[in-house]
């Protein structure tokens, strides 16, 4: 799930100690992307999707995040599920999955105080070339961001890179959401952008140090950057209604480089 982080130019940085507990957060999250990728296959709906994530936090006593987030209503669900030209937010319910889409899954939890958030598209079967490579390059933004994150200083750093292969790959960066920090919550300073911009770079650029923790969220689109909010509320979709892909990892950041 995205939001507009707080504005402010410092952020906290987590000790070895506290990154250890958001990684089982993070583990938790993980088991719950598994139990619904069991389910995934045509005839299923998204809130049966949501519902094996649901019974994971159960299992593990985890807050759900997602859950109840403050919004035009609050959110609904444990998991935002969006499918196809739905970006990101949607809102799990008796929607079935069909051969060829694709489903982005977006969840996350609290365990013992802290918070683990990751996304992650699948293909239900086969699917056009063009769509495979928008995944493709998705995840590689992202795997991109984590090699990045090993040697640059400043995230302006990253999110150049990041940028300059989703469009050398003829495709669009969303500009309109960006990743976050995390740590004792979902949504925390600093703003983490998978694009640069040299006015926000002057404002709110980071440096990269050991016990920073972001959420890295690379949202890719076919011939637009530009989305449209459905009545619902929360479904962000591309406003040229092609497909859309969002992988996300909440990424620490310690001595030996960048742990997810």
């Amino acid at each position: 799930m995205i939001d507009k982080v707080t504005e402010r130019r410092f952020h906290t940085l987590r000790t070895p100690a506290e990154i250890a507990k958001m990684r089982r957060a993070g583990l938790v999250v993980w088991e719950s992307h598994q139990a619904a990728y069991r389910l995934l296959q045509p005839g299923i709906t998204t809130g049966a999707l949501n519902a094996a994530i649901r019974d994971t936090f159960v299992r593990h006593q985890a807050h759900p995040l997602f859950l109840n987030y403050p919004g035009p209503v609050p959110f609904p669900a444990e998991s935002c599920i969006s499918i196809n030209e739905q970006l990101v937010h949607g809102i799990p319910g008796d929607r079935v999955v069909k051969l060829g889409d694709i489903v982005s899954i977006d969840t996350g939890c609290r365990l013992d105080g802290w918070c683990g958030d990751a996304a992650i598209t699948h293909a239900v079967g086969a699917i056009p070339g063009a769509v495979k490579q928008l995944l493709k390059v998705t995840l590689g933004a992202l795997n991109l961001a984590i090699t990045q994150l090993q040697t640059a200083k400043r995230w302006s750093e990253v999110a150049v890179k990041m940028e300059e292969y989703v469009v050398q790959s003829k495709l669009c960066v969303v500009e309109e959401m960006v990743g976050h920090g995390i740590g004792r919550n979902l949504h925390e300073p600093p703003q983490v952008p998978n694009y640069y911009s040299p006015k926000w770079a002057l404002d709110h650029d980071f440096p990269i140090q050991a016990g920073l923790v972001i959420a890295v969220e690379p949202m890719v689109m076919i011939g637009t950057k530009g989305l449209r909010l459905l009545k619902d509320g929360w479904t962000q979709i591309a406003d040229n209604r092609r497909h859309a892909a969002h992988f996300e990892h909440t990424i620490a950041i310690t001595a030996d480089g960048p742990v997810r």
